[in-house]
Formats: C-alpha cells, sequence, structure tokens
C-alpha cells in the first residue's frame, strides 16, 4: 500500500537538490577562495574535493552529477505514481515522460551550444542536461511498466551487462578490456555515432553507451522513493532514514570492491562508480530526510529549499544571465582596497547571493520551471 494524492512535499528532496546546485552555482569558489585566504589544512583538503579527478577515483565534486539524477529519480513514484494510483492512463505519463526527457536532451544542446551560433559540424550534443533526461526517462519508463522485483533485475541488468560490455567487446586497434580515454568502447561507440565534436575530442563523458548504467543510477533513486513513499503505518519515517543510510553504507563498500577490477570511473560512468556515487546519494538523503522531514528542523534549510525549487531555472540562467556583472556592480569598488583573496572571497559569496535572490524572487512569485 502506498500513500495517496495527499502526500506532503518531501522538503528534504527540495533541500538536497538545492545543496546539489549550490556548488555548480558557485559554492566551489567560495571554497577555493577561503582555501588560497587561510591556507587552513581542513579548507585545503574541502578545495581538492571540489574539482574532478582526471579519469579514475572519487571525490565530492564526482558526486554532484549522479546525485541530481538521483534525486530525478526518488522523485519518480511520487509523481509518476501518484498519476498511477489515480488511474491515469499509462500511455498519457509515458508520453509525458518521454516528452520531459526529450525537452532537456533539448536544452541541454542549447545550454552547450547557445541559438543558431555554431556550425552543426562543430555542435557538442552529449550534455548534462541530457544524460539526465535520457536517464530519467528510461528509468521511468521501467517504472511505469514493472513491479519492483522487475525494476531490481533491471538494475543489476544494467550494471553487470555494461561492466561485460567493456571487459568483453574489442575495439579496433585497443583490443577488448581497454579502459582509457581514447581506447574505451564508450569512446568508440561515441566516435562511430555522435555527430558534432567530443568533450575531450576522443571521448564524451555525457555520451550514449554510458548513459545505459546512469539509467542505473536513477532507478537507485526510484528505489530509494519506493521507501519513502511506502505506507508510514508499516515503516516509520526514522526506519526509513536508517533503512536509506545502511543501503548507502552497502553500496560504498561493494561499489569500492568492485572499483578493485573495474575502476570507479565518472567519464566512463563505471557501474562501481554508479554504486559508490549511489552509496554516497543515499546517505545524503538518509541525513537530509532525518532532520528535515523526521526531526522537523526546516529552517535552517530554506536557503537551499530555494534553490532546489528551481534547479534547473537557475542552471540555464547562470549560463545566459550575466550575474557576474550585477555581482561586479554592488561588490567591484568596495573590494578593490582588500587583499585579493579576501575579495575573491567576499566576491564568490555576493555572486551566489545575487543568483540566491533572483531565485527568491521566482519563489515568492511562486514561478517555478516545470518541465
Amino acid at each position: 500500500m502506498t500513500q495517496t494524492d495527499t502526500t506532503p512535499r518531501l522538503h528534504s528532496l527540495d533541500a538536497l537538490r538545492g545543496f546539489d546546485m549550490f556548488w555548480i552555482i558557485g559554492g566551489e569558489g567560495i571554497f577555493h577562495s577561503l582555501a588560497a585566504l587561510t591556507g587552513w589544512p581542513v579548507a585545503v583538503w574541502a578545495s581538492t574535493q571540489l574539482e574532478h579527478v582526471a579519469w579514475n577515483g572519487f571525490v565530492f565534486y564526482d558526486m554532484i552529477f549522479p546525485l541530481f539524477l538521483f534525486i530525478a529519480g526518488v522523485a519518480v513514484p511520487f509523481s509518476v505514481g501518484k498519476r498511477l494510483d489515480r488511474g491515469d492512463s499509462r500511455s498519457s505519463i509515458m508520453w509525458h515522460v518521454v516528452r520531459r526527457g526529450l525537452l532537456l536532451v533539448l536544452l541541454g544542446i542549447v545550454y552547450n551550444n547557445g541559438l543558431f551560433r555554431v556550425p552543426f559540424e562543430s555542435m557538442r550534443f552529449p550534455s548534462v542536461l541530457g544524460r539526465i533526461g535520457l536517464a530519467y526517462m528510461f528509468a521511468a519508463l521501467i517504472f511505469i511498466n514493472t513491479k519492483l522485483r522487475t525494476q531490481v533485475i533491471w538494475f543489476f541488468g544494467l550494471l553487470l551487462g555494461y561492466w561485460a560490455a567493456l571487459l568483453l567487446i574489442p575495439v579496433p586497434g585497443f583490443g577488448a578490456g581497454n579502459l582509457t580515454t581514447e581506447g574505451s568502447l564508450v569512446a568508440y561507440v561515441d566516435r562511430m555515432l555522435l555527430p558534432g565534436r567530443l568533450y575531450l575530442g576522443v571521448h564524451d563523458p555525457e555520451g550514449l553507451l554510458s548513459t545505459i548504467p546512469a539509467i542505473g543510477t536513477a532507478l537507485l533513486g526510484i528505489f530509494a522513493g519506493h521507501l519513502l513513499r511506502s505506507d508510514t503505518s508499516r515503516i516509520s519515517p526514522a526506519r526509513k532514514a536508517l533503512y536509506l543510510a545502511v543501503a548507502g553504507a552497502a553500496l560504498l563498500i561493494i561499489g569500492k570492491t568492485w572499483g578493485l577490477v573495474f575502476p570507479i570511473n565518472k567519464n566512463l560512468w563505471t557501474s562501481s562508480f554508479t554504486l559508490y556515487a549511489g552509496g554516497w546519494s543515499l546517505l545524503l538523503l538518509a541525513l537530509f530526510y532525518a532532520v528535515i522531514d523526521v526531526r522537523g528542523w526546516k529552517s535552517w534549510a530554506f536557503f537551499f529549499v530555494v534553490i532546489g525549487m528551481n534547479s534547473i531555472t537557475i542552471y540555464m540562467a547562470a549560463h545566459i544571465i550575466n550575474f557576474s556583472f550585477t555581482t561586479d556592480f554592488f561588490l567591484k569598488g568596495l573590494l578593490a582596497p582588500l587583499n585579493h583573496d579576501l575579495a575573491r572571497m567576499i566576491w564568490w559569496a555576493g555572486f551566489v547571493m545575487v543568483e540566491w535572490f533572483f531565485l527568491y524572487f521566482l519563489y515568492r512569485k511562486r514561478v517555478f520551471l516545470r518541465i
């Protein structure tokens, strides 16, 4: 038995989405500047966690993208599941899911290339939004058409099948099992099938084949959504948070262990990366859910909720609107006499607040971008 249309909105999910977006829209700049200004070991360590690893490995910043996709998956049992419960036709729901997924692909292409600015042969078609759109779309279609047991089978099938493909299918000139930038099956498929340019020339981290395990990331979110939407008379909210945390810890161990033979690699979105990033995503969701929705401590998270309620809006707007100009307008004169590193830290904090007040204005007006 699942909850009905009266299910309250998960404030923790909006807050976690906003926390995730905070780092993308300038939070990392604050911490890089703090490290440069103070030299504090903790600040320096935090700064190193805010730069992607070059290839194999994992730092905090490598979790930002899969966390956002995971969150999109968590919302599926609430949004799509609610429509199924009230009797909406599967065909209409599937059409909405497909339309939303393809619109995100289109927005990703616009984000990368602008409107009519780049010749077709120089355009980059894969994108962060495109990866989210496709992975969300296929995961949601699996959710709509299958029961939980079959969804779990899909999850393991995708991860194991992807591992087998990269291990066993030979790439001309490189052979099978090559996981380098140029020699992997992922890069080869992208070079053969994708038009335009690839982000790394010979490889694109948001390409076609690596979307397969990314569907697994969205399915992990769907599994969490199943749990959170389950009847509270059977599983208390506190126990739900505990289950999320235990599952997260288990995935960290499994992902790290699998990484010994199939390296944790964001660029290839390896199966071990899917599990390891999923483990951290589950732990963060458990923490936010326990603090905000179980304990009821919500006020501290309002800053993140404002961002999370319009996450795609600020992602696109940050690429279109010159928030740097506005920040300079208010702060440049005041910061001129200050130490460079101190000025940069204050500037980045001001930059984030300019974006936040833009989102707060939309929040107050109840303007939210719905795709």
